[in-house]
């Protein structure tokens, strides 16, 4: 261990002269709050930065304050959230923001105890949290890091494993910088996702640990940092129903818990249905088949789980299981449909265009 934290230190003021030449220009890096980085690091979670970038300009003139956000209407902020996915990210948002104004009085608690105690905070956006706004030398280790650590050192520890990630945060909070926490932990982001690359060849004389990165030595860069391999994604086949009616669309509202919990979806079943059985479906929801428009084809993929969905578009009479609503396209556009869903939602914008 003594070993490994000496090769880590070493980084540290090549890393920050690099970082200080070569950083990404964020807006919550030009402007820092703890608010502001809390809410750019959850958004970052499974999502490129160029893809965050016009959601956190939207969300911050929306939510400028933690007190804006708690005070949100849970509806209009699933609609600002659409498309970014992992919506229980936006519920757990509003969560902390309502504890945060109530209970810390609109102030962000500055201790690792009490950030990691909000709902949606874990060990990593606590470190975030904790050295970018308020100066605390605390290791933010995510996949980036993990990857840059293993392969500085040379490590064949499993970084999926909990108690080797544990080390790993161990080695970092020894080795990184006390005087500039928050641009370390950056540092190292940027670092990670813009030279110490995950997939192809990293770009090693671009690195500030090149002259005593292990992996370059040993030219083992591929092989780090080494990970078990994944389980296969469940399998779900689904066949989504888009019902049209009088410029109306049928939607119906997912369950408070689980995947895509409280949002709006096209009814569904699962299974794939060929024509005959989809009819005998519509006809036990009190439905009846117009025109048929289209039959069409959706995959997307969750964390875990792959949807294959068929698809049919109709003209229908009737109105359905009482808990679905017919929306309007001004209503539609208020309401919150995944992207799961983005298939089906683009083919009635183009039905509803001629």
């Amino acid at each position: 261990m003594d070993e490994q934290i000496r090769q880590l230190k070493q980084l540290a003021e090549p890393l920050l002269r690099w970082y200080d030449a070569n950083r990404r220009r964020l807006p919550w890096r030009e402007e820092v709050s703890a608010y502001r980085t809390w809410v750019s690091e959850i958004m970052l979670q499974q999502t490129r930065v160029t893809a965050v970038l016009p959601y956190f300009a939207r969300f911050m003139d929306a939510y400028p304050t933690v007190e804006a956000l708690a005070n949100a209407d849970t509806e209009q902020l699933m609609k600002l959230w659409e498309g970014l996915g992992y919506y229980s990210r936006a519920r757990n948002l509003q969560k902390a923001a309502r504890i945060v104004a109530e209970q810390y009085g609109g102030q962000f608690p500055a201790t690792y105890e009490d950030l990691i105690a909000l709902p949606g905070i874990g060990d990593y956006t606590a470190g975030a949290i904790l050295s970018i706004a308020f100066g605390q030398p605390i290791p933010a280790v995510d996949g980036n890091v993990l990857r840059v650590a293993a392969r500085i050192t040379g490590s064949r520890l499993d970084v999926l494993d909990g108690k080797n990630r544990k080390l790993f945060r161990a080695w970092m909070a020894e080795a990184m910088s006390k005087a500039r926490p928050g641009a370390y932990n950056q540092a190292l982001m940027d670092l990670g996702a813009t030279v110490c690359l995950p997939h192809g060849e990293p770009l090693c004389g671009e690195c500030p640990a090149r002259e005593f990165c292990a992996a370059r030595r040993e030219g083992c860069q591929s092989e780090l940092p080494v990970r078990t391999r994944k389980k296969e994604k469940r399998l779900e086949h689904l066949t989504v129903f888009v019902l049209l009616r009088e410029g109306c669309v049928a939607l119906r509202r997912r369950s408070e818990e689980g995947l895509l919990a409280g949002l709006w979806e096209y009814p569904h079943v699962p299974g794939t249905l060929d024509e005959t059985a989809a009819a005998r479906q519509l006809a036990e929801w009190g439905i009846m088949p117009h025109r048929w428009v289209k039959k069409l084809a959706a995959r997307h993929e969750f964390t875990h789980i792959r949807w294959e969905m068929t698809g049919y578009i109709l003209e229908v009479q009737g109105y359905g299981p009482t808990e679905w609503l017919w929306a309007d396209s001004g209503e539609r556009r208020k309401l919150a449909v995944p992207s799961a869903f983005e298939r089906f939602t683009r083919e009635i914008t183009e039905e509803e265009r001629g």
